[in-house]
Formats: C-alpha cells, structure tokens, sequence
C-alpha cells in the first residue's frame, strides 16, 4: 500500500502552484509499480490517519527524513514493524524540474 497526499493536500502543503502532476496521474504512476498493489490518496496533513487505519509492517520515506521525524514511525514500531529510508536520487525533484522550465 502507498500513501500519497491529494491534490488539495499538496495544494495547502506546498503553495497554490502546486502540485504540477495531478493525483490521478500521480497515483497511477505509483500503482503501476510491481511493488505497490494499492494506492490510497489521502487529504490530511500526513499520513497518521492511514498508517493508524492499515497499520503496516513496513514504514517507508525517502532519506532526506530520519526515522525519528518519520510520521506514524513510533507507531509501526511500537507494533513491531520496521521503519525504513530510502535514498533520493539527486537533482530529481518537481522543484528542480520546475527551476529547469523558468530558465528555458
């Protein structure tokens, strides 16, 4: 299962412009990965609700948080899950690639 934020939720999380792929497009781009065999869009803040709601052996983010700053993290471990960072890859983000097009 994949969490991912809706539009609005990307909206008042990160500014009026964004987000610049929309949740349909977003989510089954995400769906389309061997991997992911759900996914679940939802429209709070962070993903607490839904972590809480699934209760997920496996907590995954990208490395740019540690585990102590994870959402719903002392939650999945306090249920014996793992919690788990995954490295980005650098210069791959929406704002670089938004940087990109304002210099064309």
């Amino acid at each position: 299962m994949l969490g991912l934020n809706t539009d609005a939720s990307v909206n008042r999380l990160k500014g009026p412009t964004r987000p610049v792929v929309n949740e349909y497009a977003r989510s089954r781009m995400m769906a389309a990965f061997e991997f992911v065999d759900t996914v679940i869009l939802f429209d709070e803040p962070t993903p607490l609700q839904v972590i809480e709601q699934v209760k997920p052996d496996i907590l995954v983010k990208g490395d740019d948080y540690t585990v102590e700053n994870i959402v719903g993290s002392d939650f999945v471990l306090a249920k014996g899950g793992e919690v788990k960072t995954i490295s980005l890859v650098e210069g791959y983000s929406t704002t670089s690639l938004i940087q990109k097009i304002k210099q064309l």
